[in-house]
């Protein structure tokens, strides 16, 4: 199910609401649990046997961990808990990817499986070992209640393409929450504004992709016009998604933590991983980078940790070369800052740190969404002018006029600037109070922009829904 659908917008949000708020506190984490089954399992339900599955493993794994703590059997069952998530992960995302890559290796015929990918596995994968991992470092206590334990596997707020969320950050209010009229005013403002990032903005841009894809072309610059749609596209899909899972949070009482910090104004791309899809980069900061040394090695070791790290990050995304060239080019560049450009970047000019960053970033989305690395090279040069190609013709000037105003609206979207100007005009005594006034009022008239939108639109997916 789709947060961007009539079906989640209209009918299921609105039951879960009302039977959430009518039962008891103690009743109110069974309605999160079942509402977040019947989410999960709209569009495959054989999968919730395989989560059901992974909840019952891990929950007796946490009180294992816990009740060994001072043996070396804690470590133990931690290994297994590894084990056994990664391994699931790995037969269901990777699995076919090994066999294509020993048949193309070996000249064997291996037949490859029959299997699908469960939606949404890496992010809850990654959920359920911080809460084992976290377990074992005793920075939380191990969860008696598998009915807690479930709701935080399964929540669907943020289920399907997260952020990912720790369970020592909402430990506390699985067990007791409060709700008030603020946190519904905040939460429904912010599932509003996430769902029009979304619709308005990043199915728009992702309708000039498709286009791309169905035409010949011909020209830089529509091979350019595409990059930055799909660098565009792919920022309000996902930090959409993110608005929507944390104003729901916000509205069933938990504080999600932010994902997303305005990537694109980055001056490197240090920074830039420090704005983007934040809740992975402290994942893998937390339970893999430090763990093996972090930067208090030796050099050699350290270049070993981020190429580890990198390559990992990559195919978390998708199993794929392209993914694994994606994650090793931002390992290429963060070493090269770190190494030797870091220090002389800081004296240049804001335009030209800016213009750097968005050019890795731009190049590494075109990779990312490539679906062979041979495709990623032709856009890529084609981009770059090399071979018999027009720098512009008729079909890229016509799409460039027929999308220019939303490419150039979702440029000021992903900058502070809207943010600013809101709150410099709330400054002003008479201004907020109007303000107070005109929110809810744009907030609805948002919402039937929407619903009309996704009546009559056909181009809905969620880009993130495949990882």
């Amino acid at each position: 199910m789709l947060f961007s659908s009539i079906t989640f917008l209209y009918y299921f949000l609105p039951l879960v609401l009302i039977l959430y708020f009518s039962v008891p506190k103690k009743l109110k984490n069974w309605v999160l649990l079942f509402s977040s089954l019947i989410f999960y399992g709209w569009g495959e339900p054989k999968y919730i046997l395989l989560m059901a599955l992974s909840i019952v493993v891990h929950y007796i794994l946490g009180i294992l961990i816990e009740r060994h703590s001072e043996t070396k059997k804690a470590k133990f069952w931690l290994i297994f808990s590894v084990c056994f998530s990664l391994g699931l992960l790995g037969y269901f995302k990777y699995a076919n990817f090994f066999i294509r890559n020993i048949n193309e290796v070996t000249g064997l015929s291996i037949s490859l499986l029959s299997i699908a990918l469960p939606v949404g596995i890496s992010f809850y994968t990654f959920q359920i070992l911080s809460y084992t991992i976290d377990v074992y470092r005793k920075e939380t206590k191990a969860q008696k209640n598998i009915v807690h334990l479930a709701t935080y596997v399964v929540l669907f707020p943020q289920l399907i393409a997260g952020p990912i969320v720790r369970y020592v950050d909402i430990a506390a209010a699985l067990e007791s929450r409060s709700h008030s009229l603020e946190k519904w005013r905040y939460g429904l403002r912010r599932f509003i504004f996430g769902l029009g990032k979304k619709v308005l903005l990043a199915n728009s841009l992702g309708e000039v992709c498709e286009i791309f894809k169905k035409t010949e072309q011909s020209a830089v610059l529509f091979y350019w016009i595409y990059a930055i749609a799909f660098s565009l596209q792919i920022y309000f899909d996902f930090s959409g998604y993110s608005d929507m899972a944390i104003g729901l949070g916000k509205i069933f009482g938990f504080e999600f933590l932010e994902n997303f910090n305005y990537p694109y104004i980055s001056r490197s791309i240090s920074e830039f991983w420090r704005r983007w899809h934040m809740s992975l980069g402290t994942w893998f900061r937390d339970y893999l980078y430090i763990p093996l040394g972090g930067n208090r090695v030796k050099k050699s070791r350290w270049i070993l940790n981020i190429v580890v790290v990198w390559m990992l990050t990559g195919l978390w995304h998708g199993a794929a070369w392209n993914f694994v060239i994606w994650g090793m080019l931002f390992a290429l560049l963060l070493m090269i800052e770190k190494l030797w450009i870091g220090k002389a970047m800081g004296k240049l000019p804001k335009f030209i740190s800016h213009i750097y960053v968005l050019f890795f970033v731009i190049i590494s989305f075109v990779i990312f969404d490539a679906a062979t690395m041979a495709e990623a090279v032709e856009r890529i040069g084609s981009m770059l002018g090399i071979g018999r190609i027009k720098v512009t013709d008729i079909q890229s000037l016509y799409y460039l006029r027929s999308y220019g105003v939303i490419l150039i609206l979702s440029i000021i979207g992903c900058t502070p600037l809207p943010k600013l100007c809101i709150e410099r005009i709330r400054r002003i005594k008479w201004a907020d109070r109007i303000m107070v006034i005109l929110e809810p009022i744009i907030c609805i008239v948002m919402l039937l922009t929407i619903t009309a939108y996704l009546v009559d639109a056909s181009f809905n997916p969620f880009l993130y829904f495949r990882f």
